[in-house]
């Protein structure tokens, strides 16, 4: 913003300069407008030509005070402009190099492609869980809106370039919520033959394009307009569930969060029942499902339900109680 001020500052008092020095000699001397603006430039720019015309008492005295006034001032104003150019061209590419720099330590992190309203919540969400990701947006407008702590790249993330300038083989993720379901679907089929192991999730903005996304590679696909209308239904039916559900998965709740658990080889629970895991009654936490490592969900456990090595426990509770089931799940 600084440097913008001091450029525009620098044009204005370079187009004063010129303009007083044109309309001085055509009032004083009564020069055409070419003659006046002729004679302005090398008397400020001091090349020593010879005058246009012989000039009068007042022409000279006011060339006088033209070199005097002038000359500082076009060399201020002349080095403002260079100045301003010449770091914002520095600063432009040390931010790069920068940038470069974090992305490529980046290793298991997710990629955003998109930075509009549904990229904006994706990053906070990302933010306030504390993962590492990149953002991919084209449009400068919407880049000038990230946060300072957002890792954000100015390109197309329909490219094979912009997807591995941003690290996608050793990514984690990546999450397409561009405009258009086109746009989506090219970044899927790219993503997908650069990373077989990636988890891909996609949004899909008409009906149709669910079933060509999840052909692509999606992962997973959401519409929003789907579950938006689910919540709206729910807020008028089942209000106390609704309110439940808004308070469980909001991040900016303190009591309450529910979270997915994976219970890795050598855990201290692997091979005991819940009831044996004491995970309810010790730590206060409740398993309300568990996804088996071959995909199928168990919903509401039973107390005789056996904790395997790879399953993803879906859990609910305090933070602070999620943190010590945490710990408790890695291996010993």
């Amino acid at each position: 913003m600084v440097r913008k001020k001091q450029f525009r500052t620098s044009i204005i008092i370079l187009i004063i300069l010129f303009a007083l020095g044109t309309v001085g000699y055509t009032f004083i001397e009564g020069w055409t407008f070419f003659d006046a603006l002729y004679m302005t430039v090398i008397t400020l720019t001091t090349i020593g030509f010879q005058e246009v015309h012989s000039m009068t008492k007042a022409g000279r005295f006011f060339t006088i005070v033209l070199v005097l006034v002038g000359v500082g001032s076009l060399g201020y104003a002349l080095k403002g402009v260079f100045s301003s150019v010449i770091e914002g061209e520095l600063r432009e590419v040390l931010g790069r190099r920068r940038l470069e720099k974090q992305i490529s330590q980046l290793k298991n992190h997710y990629i955003i492609c998109g930075f509009g309203r549904m990229g904006q919540i994706v990053c906070r969400e990302m933010l306030s869980r504390k993962k590492n990701f990149v953002v991919i947006e084209k449009d400068p407008e919407k880049i000038l809106r990230a946060d300072k702590d957002i890792l954000i790249v100015n390109a197309d993330a329909t490219e094979d370039s912009s997807l591995i300038e941003v690290g996608i083989k050793n990514a984690k993720g990546l999450i397409a919520v561009l405009s258009s379901d086109a746009e989506n679907l090219y970044v899927v089929l790219s993503a997908r033959g650069l990373n077989s192991d990636l988890i891909i999730i996609a949004r899909a903005l008409t009906e149709g394009a669910e079933q060509k996304l999840i052909r692509a590679g999606a992962t997973r696909v959401i519409s929003p307009y789907h579950i938006g209308g689910i919540r709206i239904a729910y807020a008028v039916l089942k209000p106390n569930v609704d309110d439940f559900i808004e308070f469980a998965t909001s991040s900016n709740n303190l009591a309450l969060q529910i979270e997915e658990l994976v219970v890795q080889p050598g855990s201290k629970l692997s091979g005991l029942t819940l009831a044996q895991s004491k995970v309810r009654t010790d730590i206060g936490v409740m398993i309300v499902a568990i996804k088996r490592s071959s995909g199928y969900m168990v919903f509401n456990p039973s107390f005789k339900s056996i904790i395997e090595d790879g399953d993803t426990l879906i859990v609910l509770g305090e933070p602070q109680h999620l943190k010590a089931l945490e710990e408790i799940i890695k291996p010993s």
